[in-house]
């Protein structure tokens, strides 16, 4: 059943001993909201831990710091910016038809839960977690909160810089800043600090660039072996998918990376082009300007898979 916020807040108040799933390969948004609703959920005397199919990568080990799982048998299940039981992951597919409430900003949400709230024009399910943070009159928006919440909006907008930004975004950062969210630390960990295996499968992904389209459509590729020879973790490919897109003239950027049999396939674009259209003819979906999905094949099979799609909205926003 598709609920409000209020509902929300009355069907987490019932709730107890719940566990919080975050999806797989998991970004800023997705530990942001796990966490913060962790903390919310805190203060309201409820017991409730996070679970990831992935282990969480060390730059986010700040949302941790109050952070104290607790062992019990599950009787509620939440998952928060998971638009697709898919996302879950194989460690966490136990859950798979138990899900009692899914918070989300995806349109692409699959409405897999008992209950769910998705707001598709929030920048990020952290948006929808302040509000739920203040629909409990009990519960302070503490600087841990606010350092999740910030987390959230901020990763998932390219620190502010994406289409998807809103005034209202600004203002949730606004608040952010108020409560002391360490906006600062977040920012750099976030955005500056890079491993060097991550500069090393950087450059990498840069030696594939391909442009297709009359410059339109950028493409660029990850490999096992490209993996395997600078080290980089899954967690460290994390914002790779932006860089086709910072080419002058593009409209629509890819990046594919090996995954089990195949390559999870990362599309982002400007207003002209709907990225979560492209992702839905095979199978994905997202936004407007950021979407993904998955090929099951070989590299040259997936990029005339995916190129054939890009060409065919391309040349139909041409029509328009």
């Amino acid at each position: 059943m598709e609920i409000n916020v209020q509902q929300c807040c009355e069907i987490l108040r019932e709730m107890d001993d719940i566990v919080i799933l975050c999806h797989r390969n998991p970004d800023g948004d997705t530990l942001g909201a796990g966490f913060a609703l962790h903390y919310i959920l805190a203060q309201l005397g409820k017991r409730s831990r996070v679970e990831c199919h992935d282990v969480i990568p060390p730059m986010f080990s700040y949302l941790l710091l109050d952070y104290k799982p607790e062992e019990f048998e599950p009787k509620n299940i939440v998952a928060v910016d998971i638009a697709d039981e898919k996302l879950f992951g194989s460690n966490l597919e136990k859950y798979c038809g138990k899900v009692d409430l899914c918070i989300d900003h995806h349109g692409s949400n699959k409405h897999y839960a008992k209950n769910w709230l998705v707001r598709e024009n929030a920048a990020a399910a952290c948006e929808v977690i302040e509000d739920i943070c203040y629909g409990f009159e009990e519960v302070e928006l503490s600087k841990i909160i606010a350092d999740c919440i910030y987390t959230g909006v901020s990763t998932d907008t390219g620190c502010f810089r994406y289409s998807n930004t809103t005034g209202h975004t600004h203002a949730v950062a606004g608040r952010m800043f108020k409560a002391g969210c360490d906006f600062v630390k977040i920012n750099r960990l976030n955005f500056e600090v890079k491993s060097f295996s991550r500069i090393a499968i950087e450059r990498e992904a840069l030696n594939t660039l391909e442009l297709h389209y009359d410059g339109r459509c950028a493409l660029v590729y990850i490999t096992d072996e490209m993996l395997k020879r600078t080290g980089a973790a899954e967690s460290e490919l994390e914002g790779i998918a932006a860089m086709p897109r910072e080419v002058e003239g593009v409209e629509v950027g890819l990046t594919l990376r090996w995954r089990d049999n195949g390559y999870k396939v990362s599309v982002r674009s400007g207003e002209e082009v709907d990225a979560s259209a492209i992702c839905g003819k095979l199978g994905g979906g997202g936004h407007r300007c950021a979407a993904g999905c998955y090929i099951e094949s070989d590299l040259e099979s997936a990029k005339e898979t995916i190129l054939k799609v890009v060409g065919e909205l391309i040349e139909k926003e041409d029509a328009r």
